[in-house]
C-alpha cells in the first residue's frame, strides 16, 4: 500500500508568519456553541481573543462575560447601534440560521470582518445578501465549515487530489441524529422553519455536502433527492433527506441526514484504486478512526489532531493577518445554499435539478 495514514497531524500546512495579532473577536449569540466551544477555543488559540460577547439577553451576555473574563457584554440592539466597536477587530456569528443576515450586515457596515457559522444562512437568496455586504464594504467573510480546518480532513483532501486512490468515483457521508430518541426539547430553532430555514439537512447534512465539495475541490453540476417529512412537532420540515450531487468528470456524492434515525457519522471517498474511510469526522474534536483500502490491504489508523475549532480561528486570523486567502469564503457558502434549495426542490418534485 502507497498511502501512509499518519497517527497524528503535527503541522498546519497553512502556516506562515503572522504580525499584528491577536484578533480580538465579537462572539454573537451565546447558545451552548458560544460560551462552552468557540471562547474556549478562541481562548486556546495563538491569533485570537475574545473582548464582546453579544445576546439578546443582556444578563446572559453579562453572566458570560463575567464567567469568561471578556470586557464587554451586548445586546443585539447595541451591537447594531455600533456600541464598543472600538473593542472589537472581526464578529463571529453562531445565532440561528435566519438571523446571520442582519449581523453580518451590520458587521459589513462596521468594517469588521466576518467568520459566520454554517450554514451562511437560511436559503440561497439571504445568503447572497451575506456576501454582497461584505463584498460591499471589503471585509473579510468566511464559512465557519471546521472540516476545512480538520488536519485530517485536509490530508484526505490532498491525498484524493494528489491521485493517491486513483480517479475518484464517489463520495458516500452521512451525519444523523436521533433528537427524538434522545428526548431532546422539541420547541428549539432548529425546529422553526422561520429560523432554521430546513430539518437535519440545514443542520447536519450540509456536512457531508460540503466535505464533499472540498475534498472532491469541485462544485455539483445536478442533484437529486428524497426528503421524509417529520411528525407535527417538526412543523413541515424533513425528518430525513437522501441526496446525490453529481460532479464534472462523473462523481457523485451520495449522503443522508436525519433527526430520526439512528445516528451516524462518516465520510469516504472511493476512487478507481483505492477508498479512504474517516469515521466521526462531523463532531467537534471526536476521536476519529481513519481506513484506507488499497491494492488488496487494508490499513485502520486511530489518528490523534488538535481541536479543528482552534484551527479555525488562527486560520481565520491568519487570511486576516496576511495575505492568504480565506476559504471557505463567502461565495462558497452561498454556493452550499444554492444546493440546499436545490435538494429540497428536488425532494419536492421527484426529480433531478441542474444546478
Amino acid at each position: 500500500m502507497d498511502i501512509d495514514v499518519p497517527s497524528s497531524f503535527d503541522e498546519r500546512d497553512w502556516a506562515r508568519p503572522v504580525d499584528g495579532a491577536p484578533v480580538r473577536f465579537a462572539v454573537l449569540g451565546l447558545g451552548w456553541f458560544g460560551p462552552d466551544v468557540a471562547i474556549p477555543a478562541i481562548e486556546e488559540s495563538d491569533f485570537c481573543e475574545t473582548t464582546v460577547v453579544v445576546s439578546g439577553d443582556r444578563e446572559k451576555a453579562e453572566r458570560v462575560a463575567d464567567e469568561k473574563s471578556v470586557a464587554h457584554a451586548l445586546t443585539y440592539d447595541d451591537y447594531a447601534d455600533g456600541e464598543a466597536s472600538d473593542a472589537y477587530d472581526a464578529v463571529y456569528v453562531v445565532t440561528p440560521n435566519a438571523l446571520h443576515l442582519p449581523h453580518v450586515e451590520t458587521a459589513a457596515e462596521l468594517g469588521k470582518d466576518v467568520l459566520c457559522e454554517k450554514p451562511l444562512e437560511a436559503n440561497a437568496e439571504r445568503a447572497r445578501k451575506c456576501v454582497e455586504a461584505c463584498e460591499e464594504s471589503g471585509v473579510e467573510l468566511m464559512t465557519a465549515y471546521r472540516m476545512h480546518a480538520t488536519r485530517s480532513i485536509r490530508w484526505l483532501r490532498d491525498i484524493v487530489q494528489d491521485g493517491a486512490i486513483g480517479d475518484p468515483v464517489h463520495t458516500r457521508g452521512s451525519f444523523s441524529y436521533n433528537l427524538i430518541a434522545a428526548g431532546e426539547d422539541m420547541d428549539q430553532w432548529r425546529l422553526n422553519p422561520d429560523l432554521a430555514g430546513g430539518g437535519p439537512l440545514m443542520d447536519l447534512g450540509v456536512y457531508p455536502l460540503n466535505t464533499s465539495r472540498f475534498v472532491l475541490d469541485a462544485d455539483p453540476e445536478a442533484v437529486h433527492a428524497t426528503t421524509v417529512e417529520g411528525p407535527e412537532e417538526f412543523d413541515g420540515l424533513e425528518k430525513y433527506a437522501a441526496f446525490t450531487m453529481e460532479f464534472p468528470g462523473g462523481a457523485v456524492a451520495q449522503c443522508d441526514t436525519g433527526y430520526e434515525v439512528a445516528g451516524d457519522n462518516y465520510f469516504e471517498v472511493g476512487g478507481t484504486h483505492g477508498r479512504v474511510r474517516v469515521d466521526v469526522p462531523f463532531n467537534v474534536d471526536a476521536d476519529r478512526t481513519i481506513t484506507v483500502s488499497a491494492g488488496g490491504e487494508e490499513q485502520v489508523v486511530e489518528v490523534s489532531e488538535p481541536s479543528e475549532m482552534v484551527e479555525e480561528f488562527d486560520y481565520f486570523a491568519t487570511g486576516v493577518l496576511t495575505d492568504m486567502a480565506i476559504g471557505p469564503d463567502g461565495q462558497h457558502g452561498y454556493e452550499d445554499m444554492r444546493i440546499a434549495d436545490a435538494i429540497y426542490e428536488s425532494g419536492e418534485s421527484g426529480g433531478r435539478i441542474d444546478l
